[in-house]
Formats: structure tokens, C-alpha cells, sequence
């Protein structure tokens, strides 16, 4: 399969089209970014580790029934994926409060909740991606409801076996965000990544955190928390 042009470069991936209209290949970068931007860095290594471990992940849910853009990883950093067209919605799961969540609601972070908490952000850098419930979502024609609530199924489905798999693992999910796509025949599969770059991942026994927290709050060790998500998913 042959590279071709460059489509897009985001804060982390660079898409590239292929000589086979129906394929992307993504390329994943080393480039951390966090606050919408406004910190910018270099996590070594970090390309290599979110690909391979978003492709381990991917492949379990598609084992479970959840669809994928995922093809074929074909190096360290680049993985043949499905073209879609990207649903312009973040999907936040939240198990246990951290992050925007417990400040917005003034709670401890670490707090479980008593509710696993669904949210939707709209995908604008400009807008700074705001928080939007469903009545949002319509009103921009974003998504429809059949197809919202397809996606809310998928995503409280792709929760339930990441907290089980990861549990194994003494890894705790806390929150998680991720996107989804549609073919070019209307189906709805989940793309983008899950990563320590998408994912709070906190180790179950010490509550250490082992993802972009450490660089956005600057805990040090952002390399080497990586790296253990990387060889408890992949024994690497």
C-alpha cells in the first residue's frame, strides 16, 4: 500500500491518504499538547507507545463487538485505519471524578461516582471544545438521535470492558474520551485512539497516575508512566 499526500496533522497524528480510496494511513506523533494548546511539549517515545497500545485495545473491543477504523498496524507508528468522516463529538466517559469534572462540581478527584457519567464536547479548537448536552447536539446537526444514542450504547459497552480488562492489570480507568466516525455507507465505528494521551489510567494498588496528567501537571516521570501502561497491555 502506498502513502500518499498528507491530509491532516492534528496535536498528535498526521492522516495520510493511500492509493486505496476506502484507507487512511495514520502516523503518530511524539508531540504532546495539553489546555487546548496552550502547553506544548515532547513526550519521547510516546507516538510509538499510543499506537501500539490504542491498536492492543481496539482489537480487543472488535473481539467484543464494538466496530473499529482499525485495519492493520504496519510499523511502530503507523497503522492503516478505515476513511471516515469524524462525528464532530468528543464522548467523555467519567467512573471517578478528576480533572474538569471535580472542579466543575466541586468534588475531591478520586471521588467514585455514583453514577457513571456520559458527556459530549463539540469538536471546535476555536470554541475551545464546549461541553454540549444532546439538545445541543441536534440543534447543530452534530448527530441524530438514533445515531446519539447508538453512540452512547457503544460507549457505556466500550466502558465496561476496558474497566474488566484493565482491572485485571491493576489499572484503574477513571475517565476517558473518545471519538467516532462514519463510513462512507453511514455505519458509525469508533476511530481516533485510546491511549494514556485519551485515558486516566491510575494503578489500582498505589494510585499512581500513569497518563497525561503526569505531563500536564507536570508530576515528572511522563516517559516512564507510558512506558508501564505499554508493558502491562503488551508484556513490552
Amino acid at each position: 500500500m502506498k502513502k500518499l499526500e498528507q491530509l491532516y496533522e492534528g496535536k498528535a497524528k498526521k492522516v495520510f491518504k493511500t492509493d486505496d480510496p476506502n484507507l487512511y494511513i495514520v502516523d503518530y506523533k511524539d508531540d504532546a499538547t495539553a489546555f487546548n494548546g496552550l502547553k506544548k511539549g515532547t513526550i519521547e517515545g510516546k507516538g510509538v507507545i499510543n499506537n501500539r497500545v490504542s491498536n492492543h485495545l481496539m482489537k480487543m473491543l472488535e473481539k467484543n463487538g464494538i466496530p473499529t477504523h482499525l485495519v492493520e498496524e504496519i510499523s511502530e507508528r503507523e497503522t492503516i485505519v478505515k476513511k471516515v468522516t469524524i462525528i464532530p463529538l468528543e464522548v467523555i466517559v467519567r467512573n471517578i471524578a478528576a480533572g474538569s469534572l471535580a472542579k466543575r462540581l466541586g468534588m475531591e478527584e478520586g471521588t467514585k461516582l455514583g453514577h457513571t457519567v456520559l458527556e459530549f464536547c463539540y469538536k471546535d479548537d476555536a470554541l475551545g471544545d464546549p461541553l454540549v448536552n444532546e439538545y445541543h447536539i441536534y440543534a447543530l446537526g452534530a448527530a441524530t438521535k438514533e445515531e446519539l444514542d447508538l453512540i452512547a450504547d457503544y460507549a457505556f459497552k466500550i466502558n465496561q470492558l476496558l474497566s474488566d480488562y484493565l482491572k485485571d492489570l491493576n489499572i484503574e480507568l477513571i475517565d476517558y474520551k473518545i471519538e467516532f466516525g462514519k463510513t462512507p455507507d453511514g455505519t458509525i465505528i469508533l476511530a481516533d485512539e485510546i491511549s494514556p494521551d485519551t485515558c486516566r489510567f491510575w494503578d489500582s494498588v498505589t494510585g499512581e497516575k500513569l497518563d497525561k496528567d503526569r505531563f500536564r501537571r507536570d508530576l515528572g516521570n511522563v516517559e516512564g508512566a507510558y512506558h508501564e501502561i505499554m508493558k502491562r497491555l503488551l508484556g513490552e
